[in-house]
């Protein structure tokens, strides 16, 4: 059996393996309600039955005021719960783990999605006041306003809630969105986190205070899911997030209770001059695994199944997430299976991923 076909355990959850779906935005909310309708059961359940050993929702907002777009996901109330049960749901039916992403977008809130406008959503069109670590803007977005002492001790608490009810609505992995630029991002890197009170850098110049209880919180209000972290392992710009930091990032994380990290990068600050080619990332999760011994998925252009099981073989990863091959491709998986374990043993059918409905249409 290929590595990327072989099971892991991510904290005390087991994957039946390692080809996992990237949080990937819909921006498919069109009552700009934050509830999840049959577009995202559809969508997310397609890459389960494609088979997906994990399977990540997009962004959802612990917070009315932590969306992207004003067409985002949201698990700020207990109606979207119940939404987002029958999801979850048809995720582990075909097989793969259910898991959330749980964010709050900091100054990139309240922005158009790509096909409906450019810049920040003004209020006459759903939009809202951005908030964030500092005021200073995300190149052209509008002005953030700067969240005050007591607002941001508050953020924890709202991750918690939204744990709570990601939880009691069927999802068994929760992941705590500390990338791409958005709000705990924004505190951590030392572009966009010039405070002076307690949330500002340490005298080690690090400002991990809200990432240490963000996790903290979800851990206790969770006890019995996994808990991944995405991290932004560099910002592209000088003076910003490197692997140095990144590396303090993940002990910081984990001592709080993560279990597993998803190194990802940029989205903090338009100057990035990100090199995009094959695996561009996927040095960050190395590093990141052989320093502090952490479990790590690389993820970014890793399309091919050679590619997915090289990082493997290599040591490079413990897993790969995929994002823009599973939306050319729903059923991504059951072709990598075939490219690299070739036929399902004649005598085990459920040996495969492909459910036993489509196993006459294996090119072998």
């Amino acid at each position: 059996m290929s590595l990327l076909f072989s099971p892991v355990a991510v904290g005390p959850l087991e994957a039946r393996n390692r080809a996992w779906v990237s949080p990937m935005c819909q921006y498919s909310c069109e009552q700009q309600d934050g509830m999840p309708n049959d577009w995202h059961r559809e969508h997310l359940a397609s890459f389960a039955r494609g088979g997906a050993g994990l399977v990540m929702t997009e962004a959802a907002a612990v917070v009315p005021e932590g969306r992207i777009s004003p067409q985002d996901v949201g698990i700020w109330n207990d109606a979207q719960a119940e939404a987002w049960a029958p999801i979850a749901a048809r995720i582990r039916a075909h097989g793969a783990v259910p898991a959330m992403q749980l964010a709050h977008a900091g100054r990139k809130a309240s922005t158009y999605r790509a096909w409906s406008g450019r810049g920040s959503v003004p209020a006459d069109e759903g939009g809202w006041q951005s908030v964030g670590a500092g005021s200073d803007a995300f190149g052209r977005f509008a002005p953030p306003r700067a969240l005050g002492t007591d607002e941001v001790a508050q953020l924890p608490q709202a991750f918690a809630h939204a744990a709570r009810r990601a939880v009691a609505a069927g999802f068994e992995a929760l992941e705590v969105h500390a990338a791409h630029g958005y709000l705990i991002h924004q505190f951590l890197s030392p572009i966009t986190n010039a405070r002076s009170d307690e949330w500002g850098p340490d005298a080690s110049g690090l400002s991990t205070r809200l990432l240490r209880l963000v996790v903290e919180a979800v851990r206790e209000a969770a006890p019995d899911a996994a808990l991944l972290v995405r991290l932004s392992a560099s910002d592209w710009v000088e003076g910003g997030i490197d692997t140095a930091r990144t590396i303090e990032h993940v002990r910081v994380a984990a001592s709080a209770g993560a279990d597993w990290f998803d190194l990802s990068s940029g989205g903090l600050d338009p100057r990035q001059e990100i090199p995009l080619q094959p695996g561009y990332q996927v040095h960050f999760a190395r590093a990141v695994r052989e320093a502090t011994g952490a479990k790590v998925n690389a993820v970014g252009l890793i399309d091919e199944p050679e590619r997915a099981e090289r990082v493997l073989a290599d040591g490079d990863a413990d897993a790969v997430m995929l994002a823009r091959p599973w939306l050319r491709n729903p059923h991504w998986a059951l072709e990598a299976e075939v490219v690299l374990d070739g036929a399902v043993p004649a005598d085990d059918p459920h040996a495969s991923v492909w459910p036993p409905q489509y196993t006459r249409a294996r090119l072998v």
